[in-house]
Parts: C-alpha cells; sequence; structure tokens
C-alpha cells in the first residue's frame, strides 16, 4: 500500500471535504481518503491507494469537485 499526502487549497467546510474525497475515491486504486479541514487555509489530503498517485490525477479530480487546487510544496 502506498499513502501520499497533498496539501490542498480552496477548502472552506464539511462540503468541501466531501466533494474532493468523492472524487479522489474515483481513481481507480484509491483505497482510503482523508482530509485535515483547514477553512480557508491549506488543508491536508492523505490518500491510500495501490500504487502511487500521479499529482496530474490528483490535481484532475480536484478540479472536479470544484475550485480546489494543489498548493505549492
Amino acid at each position: 500500500m502506498n499513502t501520499q499526502t497533498y496539501p490542498v487549497t480552496g477548502l472552506t467546510c464539511e462540503h468541501c471535504v466531501q466533494a474532493i474525497s468523492s472524487e479522489i475515491r474515483g481513481i481507480p486504486g484509491v483505497t482510503d481518503v482523508a482530509v485535515n479541514l483547514v477553512a480557508g487555509g491549506t488543508s491536508q489530503l492523505t490518500v491510500d491507494s495501490d500504487t502511487p498517485l500521479s499529482e496530474t490525477a490528483v490535481a484532475a479530480a480536484l478540479d472536479e469537485a470544484g475550485d480546489y487546487h494543489l498548493a505549492s510544496r
């Protein structure tokens, strides 16, 4: 199993958490998603998956969920 953590901006509430969690779970190989919400700041998205995910796939899922973006690391 592989665990990756991504800094994400644009989240303001639990609805945002549910929206991105749903989209990230749709990426093939994802087994679990957790979000540490920092409303209006940089939240932490932790993803467990069978294989490492590309940042492109994660960024596309965030975009599909709404106005959410990977923050600079």
